[in-house]
């Protein structure tokens, strides 16, 4: 009888406690709203619209992961999300690489981006945030430049990564990828062994320096996936600068943050996806109200707290990174 009642306690303080708290949090979102303004807001259509939009931020929160995890940040998100969706769309449109200019050019564009702020990070020996700060600025100019007085506009014919299924294939792709190299690889396992003690995973023989590059580099080249499916949603792209970008740091980001926060559950990458799902019932449920967007940002800020610091706890005596 103790040992039954043993086992299911075992299983509840795992991925399935986990995957309930998480379903909880999104039924809870969606009803909140659904109460308010029952007629515009959370119908079946509206759910799957909602879902297909936040797949874009869920790509770039995947890739993020890997930075994150290691207890680094990145405050060129934006910047590359940017440039890598520009670079792709001029070379499928001016000349005429299509399908293939996109996809190649704005993955190898976020993962150059990646190699950058990788290798000057290690080389300078400051902190992240601080270098990538400032090649954002080099980033957003550089877009600036390639983008010349006009946002980059993909024609129909080649947004199909901007709709179902062409959105939802590259998104499982990459989430399939994520996954196997964070569970089934070197990389992964030493990803986890940096962000859980540097020092100790040094001791092991670990190259430290060479796989926070790898992290970067990985973490890019989804920010370039990530602008794929900016620009085949949203059809163009303006070229931002003096950090006009880093708006778009925001919502990967906190999706990022409930990958960090359910890694205990063992579910990371699954919690990035319903996590973005549930910011973006939120931010529709808003927009449905008709809340000014200065209200809806302070209001969705301190709901994303309020939830991550009741799903993560510091063990006393670690280091918050």
């Amino acid at each position: 009888m103790n040992s039954s009642q043993g086992k299911g306690k075992k299983g509840l303080s795992g991925a399935a406690k986990g995957y309930a708290m998480l379903l909880i949090m999104l039924f809870v979102s969606w009803a909140v709203f659904k109460i308010l303004t029952p007629g515009n807001f959370g119908s079946p259509k509206n759910l799957v619209s909602y879902f297909e939009a936040s797949i874009i931020a869920t790509v770039g929160a995947i890739g993020f992961y890997f930075v994150m995890v290691m207890g680094m940040f990145d405050f060129s998100i934006g910047a590359n999300i940017m440039l890598s969706a520009i670079v792709g769309c001029v070379l499928a449109t001016n000349f005429n690489l299509g399908y293939a200019g996109i996809l190649i050019g704005s993955i190898l564009c976020g993962a150059i981006v990646g190699v950058l702020n990788g290798v000057f990070y290690v080389k300078l020996r400051i902190p992240s945030m601080i270098v990538t700060t400032g090649l954002a600025l080099i980033y957003e100019s550089l877009a600036n430049y390639i983008a010349g007085s006009q946002a980059p506009t993909l024609p129909s014919d080649l947004r199909g990564f901007g709709m179902m299924p062409g959105n939802l294939i590259l998104a499982a792709i990459s989430f399939a990828i994520a996954y196997i190299i964070l569970n089934y690889t070197k990389i992964g396992t030493y990803t986890y062994a940096i962000g859980s003690n540097e020092f100790v995973a040094k001791n092991m023989g670990i190259n430290v320096n060479k796989y926070k590059v790898i992290a970067f580099i990985l973490s890019g080249a989804f920010f370039g996936i990530e602008g794929i499916l900016t620009i085949g949603y949203g059809s163009s792209m303006v070229a931002q600068t003096g950090m006009g970008s880093m708006s778009r740091n925001f919502i990967p980001t906190m999706g990022c943050f409930f990958g960090m926060a359910f890694r205990k559950y063992g579910i990371p990458l699954q919690a990035i996806v319903i996590g973005e799902f549930a910011i973006n019932i939120i931010f529709y449920g808003f927009i449905a109200l008709g809340a000014p967007t200065a209200i809806q940002d302070v209001i969705t800020g301190l709901a994303l707290l309020i939830v991550i610091t009741l799903t993560s706890k510091t063990e006393k005596g670690e280091i918050v990174k």
